[in-house]
Order: structure tokens, then C-alpha cells, then sequence
């Protein structure tokens, strides 16, 4: 029987894809609550350390064979679970459950994941609390090398295949041979979850977020995936298949036109010129960046180093992976965040206090004014790395000009030091911040004499500007970058830096959404920063408009009082622009 409407989600990887489906269901693992005897402990424990054994060597298998597959990005996840794995705190855990609570290890170990992953998912910042997958990824070997299950090995697919599920873990998505895997679906996820990620990194067409994928789609189902139109069609009729073949024939036609613009400039039409850049989080992100044409990296997020571990990285370690960036964009301009963790909940390296109000507490900046054992090191190595390419330190969550005038007075004191120790490093290391508090929008006017870039986070922004939690599915709907009021702040913080004579970028998720793209150029946006895999399809878009056109757009969408007027003048001025509509399509 044919599924009349289409389902729809989240559209997080483009592309558009017809196979059959294989729906993977949740491991079928039962945990036994009964508690063991006095004399069982040792031999629980010995089960436990068996099974981590065991969980580190498939885990340096599966990192092996990414890393001769070239496969980089999927590699560094791995990384992160041998990590885990090792993790002393993590062992000692697991171990007090069995002796203190007489668990048996397989319900020790899921307890104590439960418990970090827990603790991950509620931080404020999306793109780290969808690290809670990779936690429980970790449990479910664990427990799966406890109790002797074997898990569907995703590496013998032998047809095209669209891979449906309620959600992907790091260890399925490694296995995914692109030769037959032409797709993804699942029902959880976000565009900056685990699967969406992945799915970008692979090039893979995906939706996440899809209510009740796995109920509507059987093993076997003919799919037809378009995510261009956020249209999923289980067992399409004649009809509807051939124009998802028509869709799919146009799209891989403009894929190449993109592919084709990838090491020409954002350049309008009528010679307006702004800057594409890649949002990061590791280094091994840089080879994406540059295959897709990245001019720089517009946002480096060096929280990563400070993930999945007991303690700080030193100065030395993340010197080493600052000045590794510096070298892999061969010249091309690096902003460098400082740390931006949440404070609603404590990571393994920090401690964390309870806060009634996490979302509008101690965090980032905050946290670098209290503790100097992490503003200091990261600033120093940061420093010494702008010696080995051009770098750019921006500080996040801003919200008052004596804040920056703070921390800019810290790294000259660091400069001062590095001088006398005869350290090298870049004497004009250009000094910026996020704007990603209202507060700091409203100060931009201020802020833009002081600072020498500002980059727009709209992720924050937004939420902070309407007072949606943007992690609250109750008023997700109620999240809308293109607010008006939004898009004032935005206007704001662009004229400030103009008439100060400096520059403003934007890394937030904004940035990447082609409906906005005409607007920005015409707001004057100097530099959009993104996932790379979005770069060549906003060039395309770009340098098919002209800024005169987009600037008239702009004006227009300053007088809309709803969101409903902004959605309609942009799509008006896709249709009346014939360039920037093919772009879009």
C-alpha cells in the first residue's frame, strides 16, 4: 500500500535519493536487576574489565580502519571513545555500583554511562549536549561484550539501501559503506546531532527528527528521500517516482554547477564581495573545509579539547592543536573561540556549581574572569600557535564593553610575557567577539571601538532575543531567527561595525540557510560562516545576485512587523530573481 503523504522532519544533509529501506531496530538487550552475592563481585568485576577489553579493541579496529579509509572525521569520534573507555572516573563508577550496590556489571555500566550522558545532554549548547549519543554508544558495547550480543554489522549491506532508525550511534554510522548506503532517516536528532553531522560529513542525503519513522516504514519499503523539499515518500506510485527521478536528475546537475564555483570568490554579480568560511570543531574538520571551498575558518570550536576527559589540557597540548589548524588552512585566516561550555551542568574537568538558571548562568567568558588555571593557557597557547598561520582569538557570550576591555588587557600582559621570553608570535593577532547576547547588540556601537572583528551568533541570539529555550520541543516552534526582532539586532550590529570601520561575520546556523542569504548580502554581512558541506551551495547563490537587488531586499524586510512578512518578501525575491531562484531550487 502506497503512504499517501509524505513524511517530514529535519533536513540536515541535502540530496535526494530512491532505495529500499532498512529499518534498524534498538538492540534487543535486557538487563537483569537482580542484585549479586557477597562472593559474585570479583567475577562481576572481572566480566566488567573483560568487556572493556574487549570494547578497546574494536574500538582501535574500527579507528584503524577509518583512518586507512581516509575517513578523518569519523576517526576523531573514535578518538573520543577510546578516551571514555580508559577513563579512570568512569571505571571507578562502575566498579562502587558493583561493590557498594551488588549491580551486576552490565546494569553497573548502565547506570554510570547513563549518568555522564545525562549529564551532557542537558548543557546549554546543542552541538556538545548531542555528545550524549556518543556516551551511550560506549555503554551499549559495553553491555553488548558483558552479555555476549552481537550487533547487525552495517559494513555487509550488498544493496542501495536508505538506512532508517529511531537513531544512529557513532559505531553504525562507521560501518556505513557509501557504496550502498544512499541515505538516512531517523525519528530523534537535530541539525546538529550525531546523525546530522555525520550525514554531512558523508555527503549522505538525511532527515532527522521524523515523528514516528520506524512505525511507518518496514525493512524493504521502496523510499524516496528528497530532502530538498523535506519530503520523505514511502512506497511512491508510479507517478510520484518519476518526479523524484526528475528531482534527483536536477539536483545532481546543480551539485556539479557548485562543485564548479569552489575556488572562485562569493562574488555578486555586480562585484559586491563577502567571505565563506567553515564552522570546525577538530582539526581533521580543515579537510572538509578546503575540499568545499572555505576561505577561512570563521568559527573554531575549541571546547572539544575539553570533552570527554578527567582533566584541563594544558597549555602545551592544545598549543599543538592550535598551531596543527594554523598549518592545515595554509594561510587562510582561523578565528579561534575560547572555550564556550554551558554552566547548567558540570563536565568530567570542571566544577560546576548548581545554578537555578544554567541558561542565563556561569559559563564562557564567566568562567575564564573565575578561573585563570583555563583563561590563562588556552589565551597563551593560542598566542604561540598565531606564530604558524593567522589567527584570530574571539571570546563568546559578551555582554558589557568592560568585559572585553578585560580580557584584551590580559592578552597584552600574555604578549608581554611571550616578548620577554623571546616566544614568537602574531604582534596584531586581530582581537574579536560573538555577539550573541542582546546585550552586546545593543552595545555594538561601543563595542565596535574596541574590538576588531565582531561574529554574530544567531543560535544564541535568537533565543536569548525571544526568551525561547531553543532546546524546548513544547515553543521550538517559537524559535525563529528571522524574527523581526532578530534581524534588527543583526541590522544593528553590522551598522556598528561599518561606521567603525571594521567587519561582522555571522557562524551561527543562520549563516548556512540559503533562504537568508539575500537578505544578509543586502544587510551588508561581511563574512558567513557554516558547515562546509553548505559552502558551494551559498557561492552558488551569491554570485548569482546582485547586491543592489539584495540591498532593496533588505530595506523592505526592515518594515515587516511579523515573520510571516519576512517569509513572504524573501520568497518574493526569490521568485522575482531569476539567478538567485535557480540558486535556490
Amino acid at each position: 500500500m502506497t503512504y499517501i503523504e509524505p513524511l517530514s522532519g529535519i533536513p540536515c544533509s541535502p540530496g535526494v535519493s530512491i532505495a529500499r529501506a532498512l529499518v534498524i531496530g534498538d538492540d534487543d538487550i535486557v538487563i537483569n536487576p537482580t542484585p549479586i552475592e557477597d562472593g559474585a563481585v570479583e567475577e562481576e568485576i572481572a566480566r566488567f574489565h573483560a568487556a572493556r577489553d574487549a570494547a578497546l579493541s574494536q574500538v582501535r579496529a574500527i579507528s584503524d580502519h577509518l583512518a586507512l579509509s581516509g575517513k578523518v572525521e569519523q576517526q576523531a569520534i573514535f578518538e573520543g571513545h577510546l578516551v571514555l573507555l580508559e577513563d579512570e572516573e568512569l571505571e571507578h563508577d562502575v566498579l562502587a555500583l558493583i561493590r557498594q550496590s551488588h549491580y551486576r556489571s552490565e546494569q553497573a555500566i548502565h547506570e554510570a554511562i547513563e549518568s555522564y550522558a545525562k549529564m551532557v545532554s542537558d548543557l546549554d549548547d546543542p552541538y556538545l549536549r548531542e555528545r550524549a549519543t556518543d556516551c551511550r554508544d560506549i555503554g551499549a558495547r559495553l553491555i553488548r561484550n558483558v552479555l555476549g550480543v552481537q550487533t547487525f554489522d552495517l559494513g555487509s549491506i550488498a544493496e542501495d539501501t536508505i538506512l532508517v532508525a529511531r537513531d544512529f550511534t557513532p559505531s553504525q554510522t562507521a560501518q556505513i559503506s557509501l557504496e550502498h548506503v544512499k541515505g538516512l532517516i531517523s525519528e530523534l536528532g537535530g541539525r546538529t546531532s550525531h546523525s546530522a553531522i555525520m550525514a554531512r560529513s558523508l555527503e549522505l542525503p538525511a532527515i532527522v527528527g521524523v515523528k514516528n519513522a520506524t512505525l511507518h516504514i518496514r525493512s524493504g519499503d521502496l523510499i524516496a528521500l528528497d530532502v530538498e523539499h523535506n519530503q520523505i515518500w514511502v512506497r511512491p506510485d508510479a507517478a510520484r517516482l518519476a518526479d523524484i527521478r526528475a528531482v534527483q536528475r536536477q539536483y545532481a546537475l546543480q551539485r556539479e554547477k557548485w562543485q564548479a564555483l569552489r575556488d572562485l570568490p562569493a562574488l555578486t554579480r555586480d562585484g559586491h564581495r563577502v567571505e565563506l568560511c567553515a564552522n570546525i570543531g577538530t582539526v581533521r574538520d580543515a579537510d572538509s573545509a578546503q575540499a568545499n571551498g572555505a576561505e577561512g575558518i570563521g568559527l573554531y570550536r575549541t571546547e572539544f579539547l575539553f570533552m570527554d576527559r578527567p582533566t584541563l589540557p594544558g597549555e602545551e597540548e592544545q598549543y599543538l592543536e592550535y598551531s596543527a589548524i594554523a598549518r592545515a588552512m595554509s594561510g587562510k585566516a582561523v578565528i579561534v573561540r575560547t572555550m564556550d561550555i554551558g554552566g547548567d551542568k558540570e563536565l568530567p574537568c570542571l566544577d560546576f556549581p548548581k545554578e537555578l538558571n544554567p541558561f542565563l548562568g556561569w559559563r564562557a567568558i564567566r568562567i575564564f574572569f573565575d578561573r585563570p588555571d583555563i583563561m590563562l593557557p588556552q589565551l597563551r597557547a593560542i598566542l604561540r600557535a598565531s606564530a604558524h598561520g593567522p589567527l584570530r582569538i574571539m571570546f563568546p557570550m559578551v555582554a558589557a564593553v568592560e568585559e572585553f576591555r578585560a580580557l584584551k588587557a590580559q592578552v597584552c600582559a600574555l604578549k608581554d610575557e611571550l616578548r620577554a621570553d623571546g616566544v614568537p608570535f602574531d604582534e596584531a593577532i586581530p582581537l574579536g567577539v560573538m555577539i550573541e547576547t542582546p546585550a552586546a547588540a545593543v552595545l555594538a556601537r561601543f563595542l565596535a571601538r574596541e574590538v576588531d572583528f565582531f561574529s554574530i551568533g544567531t543560535n544564541d541570539l535568537t533565543q536569548y532575543t525571544l526568551a525561547v529555550d531553543r532546546g524546548n520541543e513544547q515553543i521550538a516552534r517559537m524559535y525563529q531567527p528571522l524574527s523581526p526582532a532578530v534581524l534588527g539586532l543583526i541590522q544593528q550590529v553590522i551598522d556598528a561595525s561599518h561606521a567603525a570601520g571594521k567587519w561582522t561575520g555571522m557562524c551561527g546556523e543562520l549563516a548556512g540557510d540559503e533562504r537568508a542569504t539575500a537578505l544578509l548580502v543586502g544587510m551588508g554581512l561581511d563574512e558567513f560562516s557554516m558547515s562546509a558541506i553548505a559552502l558551494p551551495r551559498i557561492k552558488a547563490i551569491v554570485r548569482s545576485l546582485d547586491y543592489e537587488a539584495a540591498r532593496q531586499l533588505a530595506v523592505q524586510v526592515r518594515e515587516c512587523a511579523t515573520l510571516e512578512e519576512v517569509e513572504d518578501r524573501l520568497q518574493a525575491f526569490a521568485r522575482q530573481n531569476s539567478g538567485a531562484s535557480e540558486a535556490y531550487e
